[in-house]
């Protein structure tokens, strides 16, 4: 259902929201049910960047007796988040299309497809480049000091699905940067003025999204740094062109 954006009371923005939100719920429900199927293959992914550091096959323990279980639906719940994006991105959009004008609601399938693609390419960062070094420093502080590490499951767990949710979030900046800029509400010129309060805020960003240490903080704050000064580049190529051809139709008037 779509609602006039300009006429509808705040109890039908909370509605609209209501709506979209267990729609989202809905697609990210239906995508867990086969997820959890197949928690023992994809815990063993997610194990993957400990295990490339260490050989020892009880470097990850339970100590509880229902972790196993939590686990596997925490793991079939992470996958879910990723394999329904689509979906969220698309309830998202839904959301805030009455207030774009018509021919800025044919951006949707766009929208729907670059921010899928980016949460996704975020998350294989973080997967690929960004766990393993994590990983490695905290392994040898561990022999820094002569212990033996052994991780409880839960603990690795939320480490990395924090982490690597942190990172297909702050993918998408460059992303919001091309539609934000297409449809008028940021030009280049405003984030270059922005930068300093951009960078403050990156690590501030960092701090609150990843867990309490240095390195984490550094792995995302690096990166999101690079995706701003690409969103200026994004806002620039494909920002609107209209502030100059309305000032050319006006000198051309006044000849």
């Amino acid at each position: 259902m779509v609602y006039d954006d300009r006429s509808m009371p705040l109890t039908g923005h909370l509605d609209e929201l209501r709506s979209r939100l267990i729609r989202s719920l809905l697609a990210i429900f239906i995508v867990f049910l086969p997820a959890y199927f197949f928690a023992n293959v994809l815990f063993d992914f997610l194990a993957q960047p400990l295990h490339h550091i260490t050989t020892d096959p009880h470097s990850l323990i339970g100590t509880s007796p229902t972790e196993a279980f939590f686990t596997k639906i925490k793991v079939a719940f992470i996958a879910a988040l990723f394999g329904a994006s689509p979906a969220i991105f698309y309830q998202l959009w839904q959301f805030v299309a009455p207030g774009l004008y018509p021919q800025e609601r044919r951006y949707v399938w766009p929208f729907v497809i670059f921010c899928s693609f980016f949460f996704v390419l975020g998350a294989g960062f973080c997967y690929t480049v960004v766990l393993p070094i994590a990983y490695a420093f905290f392994l040898g502080e561990f022999r820094s000091i002569g212990v033996q590490a052994t991780l409880k499951i839960s603990e690795y767990l939320t480490f990395t699905a924090r982490t690597l949710l942190a990172f297909g979030v702050t993918f998408e900046l460059p992303v919001f940067a091309f539609f934000f800029a297409r449809v008028g509400l940021i030009t280049h010129q405003t984030l270059i003025g922005a930068f300093r309060y951009a960078a403050v805020g990156v690590f501030i960003l960092a701090a609150v999204l990843t867990p309490p240490d240095a390195i984490s903080q550094m792995l995302l704050a690096g990166p999101l740094l690079l995706l701003y000064v690409l969103s200026i580049g994004v806002a620039y190529v494909f920002g609107r062109k209209e502030e100059a051809s309305e000032g050319t139709e006006v000198e051309n008037e006044d000849e």
